[in-house]
């Protein structure tokens, strides 16, 4: 009997680990597929076409591979010359570099411009990434 358990204890956590393996993706307010970010960072464009990447500790690359900036832990976002272009408060609320709003992301991965309006979708992303890709730097 521990044996049967613990098979479906391992077939559990690996049908998770699985389901956290896929992309993630990106949508506009339509629900269009705008694109979608790999479980590496990876992110793809609506055609899916690999256009840049998120590395795990934050660094933001074109798709040469070159770094274009980088979301510090504390959610601010910086472009390649290490200057802060914005930040993600813990809320979501999306933020240039002077301070002022510029949208949000709520709970649930909707992506909302400065008048609240929904201009898309990125459920499952960090409020960070998904302010990367719908805020700072355009990925083609």
């Amino acid at each position: 009997m521990k044996k049967i358990t613990l098979s479906f204890g391992i077939m559990f956590l690996m049908l998770i680990g699985i389901s956290n393996l896929q992309a993630q993706e990106l949508r506009s307010s339509s629900g269009s597929s705008t694109g979608k970010i790999d479980s590496d960072g990876t992110i793809r464009n609506g055609s899916g076409s690999s256009c840049g990447k998120i590395d795990s500790d934050g660094t933001i690359r074109n798709g040469s591979g070159s770094s274009i900036g980088k979301i510090d832990s504390d959610g601010t976002i910086r472009n390649g010359s290490g200057s802060s272009i914005g930040k993600v408060d813990k809320d979501g609320t999306v933020r240039n570099s002077s301070g002022s709003s510029v949208g949000k992301i709520d709970d649930d991965g909707t992506v909302r411009n400065s008048s609240g309006s929904n201009i898309g979708s990125a459920k499952g992303i960090s409020k960070e990434k998904a302010a990367v890709c719908f805020f700072f730097f355009q990925f083609k």
